[in-house]
C-alpha cells in the first residue's frame, strides 16, 4: 500500500468518530482565536511512547479529517474549515516532523508563511511559534511527534551528520532564544526511498506491539540519514548563522584528516554541496579562498612533520600532498622565508 492510500485509509475510514468535546479534538486543530497568548502543545499520548503520528487529510469539501497513531481505541475526527483557516499560534513540548504526502501545506513559521510542496518534510523545534495554514485543498500532510528519548538515541548513534545533529542538540537542551526549524527539499532519487520508510514507520505505530518502539527507533534513525544525506535544506536566519561555524568547523576538520589528497570534488560528494560553496564558506572565514587556505593546512602539517618525524623531506612534501618536491620547496621558502631543512634544523638545534 503507498503511503498516500495508508494515510487516507487511517484518517477517513476508522469506525470510531470522536466529538468536540474531546480533549483530543481541540488538541488535534485549535482554531485560531483572539487570544494573544500562544498555545503549547503537549505530547498527547503516553511519554512511555517514544513516537506518535497525527495524519491530516484536508479535502474538497472544506474539512479536515484526521487520526492519531497510535491510540486506544483507534479513532477519527472531521473538524470543518473555511478557506485560508489558520490554526491557533502554537509551539509543541517535543519536536514535530512533517512530511507532505500530497498536494502543499503552508505554514506560518516566525512570522513568514512557508509553503511546502508534495515529497518535502519540515522539522520544527520545541520552541518554534508557528501556524498551520488550512487553504491548500486536497492535500495530505503527514505529523510525527517525537520524544525527547528518541532524539537522544539518534543523536548518539550518528546516523545524522553534525549539521543536523546540531539543531536536535540545541532543541534537547531546551535554548529558548533560538526558535529554529528545517526545510528538507529532496534530491531526484530520495523521494521513493523515504516515502518507503515513512510507509513502514506508519505501519508500525498502527501495529503498536511490544517490538514497536524498538522497530521505529531504527526506521526513524533511517530516515534522519537520509534526511542528512540525501536531501536539501534551508533554515532559520540564527539557526544558519550558527550552521555556518558548525559546518565551517566540520569542513576543515575534514580536509586536514584527507589534506595528503584532498580535492574539492570530494568534499562535494562527502557534504552534498555545489563546489563554489566550500569557496564561499571558508573565504567568509578566514579570507582565503579554498586553494590558499588548503595550502597553508599542507604548509603547517609539513612543519609539524619536520619537528617530529624522522622522514626525509622529499617523503614529507609527499605526505601532504605534493609529488612536485620543487614546488613544495617553492611555496615553503615563500611562506616562512626558510628552507624546510634549514627550519627543521633551527628548531632542533637552537641554531
Amino acid at each position: 500500500m503507498s503511503l498516500a492510500k495508508l494515510c487516507e485509509s487511517i484518517s477517513c475510514h476508522e469506525t470510531n468518530i470522536i466529538s468536540d468535546s474531546d480533549p483530543l479534538f481541540s488538541w488535534i486543530m485549535s482554531p485560531q482565536s483572539s487570544l494573544l497568548n500562544p498555545e503549547i502543545k503537549s505530547y498527547p499520548i503516553s511519554k512511555s511512547e517514544p513516537l506518535f503520528a497525527l495524519c491530516w487529510s484536508l479535502g474538497t469539501d472544506s474539512h479536515l479529517w484526521a487520526s492519531l497513531k497510535p491510540a486506544d481505541p483507534p479513532f477519527r475526527c472531521r473538524i470543518p474549515f473555511p478557506p485560508s483557516k489558520c490554526t491557533r499560534l502554537h509551539t509543541h513540548d517535543y519536536l514535530e516532523l512533517a512530511y507532505i504526502v500530497s498536494g502543499e501545506f503552508s505554514q506560518k513559521i516566525l512570522g513568514k508563511i512557508i509553503t511546502f510542496r508534495e515529497g518535502e518534510l519540515c522539522l520544527i523545534d520545541k520552541n518554534c511559534l508557528h501556524q498551520d495554514i488550512l487553504d491548500k485543498s486536497p492535500s495530505t500532510i503527514l505529523f510525527f511527534g517525537i520524544a525527547n528519548s528518541m532524539f537522544d538515541d539518534i543523536m548518539n548513534s550518528h546516523v545524522a551528520e553534525k549539521r543536523i545533529t546540531a539543531f536536535l542538540h540545541s532543541a534537547l537542551m531546551k535554548q529558548k532564544n533560538l526558535q529554529q526549524y528545517l526545510h528538507f527539499r529532496p534530491h531526484d532519487d530520495a523521494r521513493s526511498d523515504m516515502e518507503a520508510s515513512l510507509t513502514q514507520l506508519l505501519l508500525e505505530l498502527i501495529r503498536h506491539d511490544l517490538a514497536s518502539p524498538h522497530i521505529c527507533r531504527g526506521l526513524l534513525m533511517r530516515i534522519f540519514h537520509m534526511l542528512s544525506t540525501r536531501y536539501d535544506f534551508s533554515l532559520s536566519r540564527e539557526l544558519r548563522q550558527k550552521m555556518n561555524w558548525i559546518l565551517f568547523e566540520e569542513i576543515t576538520s575534514y580536509i586536514q584528516q584527507h589534506v595528503k589528497n584532498i580535492s574539492i570534488q570530494e568534499l562535494s560528494e562527502h557534504f552534498h554541496f555545489q563546489e563554489d560553496y566550500f569557496n564561499r564558506l571558508i573565504k567568509s572565514k578566514t579570507g582565503l579562498t579554498y586553494t590558499s587556505y588548503l595550502q597553508n593546512l599542507r604548509l603547517l602539517k609539513a612543519k609539524e612533520l619536520l619537528l617530529h618525524t624522522k622522514q626525509s623531506i622529499d617523503a614529507i612534501a609527499e605526505e601532504v600532498g605534493y609529488q612536485n618536491k620543487g614546488y613544495f620547496y617553492k611555496i615553503f621558502v615563500e611562506k616562512y622565508h626558510i628552507t624546510p631543512a634549514h627550519y627543521r634544523k633551527k628548531h632542533l638545534t637552537g641554531e
